[in-house]
């Protein structure tokens, strides 16, 4: 027994080094090593911070492009799903509420051309991107709300574009709404 009890502490030793030593090291010279480091890529319109490029901010005003719902209302540290399934029935009138709100907002969208993730929220909450489908559909709201031609608002669209890495082409909202506002001289 006493041999089992100097083995036990001793993995309790060794595994309390690693996880509360080795592994929060590793992880703190990663964080410095990426792009902000460690603090967030953060975006600075006219000398202040209006934003940082990996979290999702809220967008709902028919002069800008509409961000991706978020479960977490968009507050960063709460940052979560809505744990609610696909046959949920207060999800299913959340997701349908979403979706009249935004066909009320655009008129001339039939349904089946609104992309998913204009009515559903992400896993984090916090997504800051669309798929270009998302960002297009919302074209002709954004240009007759800022009296702009709607070629020139999907010609901006198609120039925020990034290229996915592991993942599908996106558009980051709040760089769009950005580029939206420089277009009009705000």
């Amino acid at each position: 027994m006493k041999t089992q009890l100097l083995s036990a502490l001793r993995l309790t030793l060794v595994m309390l080094v690693l996880c509360c030593g080795l592994y929060p090291a590793l992880i703190t010279v990663a964080a410095q090593l990426a792009p902000g480091h460690g603090e967030g890529v953060q975006i600075s319109r006219h000398g202040r911070v209006v934003g940082f490029a990996n979290v999702g901010q809220k967008f709902d005003r028919p002069e800008y492009f509409n961000s991706r719902p978020s479960a977490a209302d968009y507050h960063a540290d709460a940052s979560s799903g809505s744990n609610k399934g696909p046959s949920n029935p207060e999800y299913l009138a959340v997701v349908k509420a979403r979706l009249d709100t935004f066909l009320l907002q655009n008129p001339g969208v039939k349904a089946a051309d609104v992309p998913a993730e204009l009515i559903t929220a992400s896993g984090s909450g916090l997504d800051p991107h669309l798929s270009p489908a998302g960002a297009l559909v919302q074209v002709a709201r954004v240009a007759r709300a800022r009296r702009l031609p709607e070629a020139r608002v999907r010609a901006l669209v198609q120039q925020q574009i990034e290229p996915g890495t592991l993942g599908p082409d996106h558009v980051n909202v709040l760089k769009l709404n950005l580029a939206l506002d420089a277009l009009a001289g705000l």
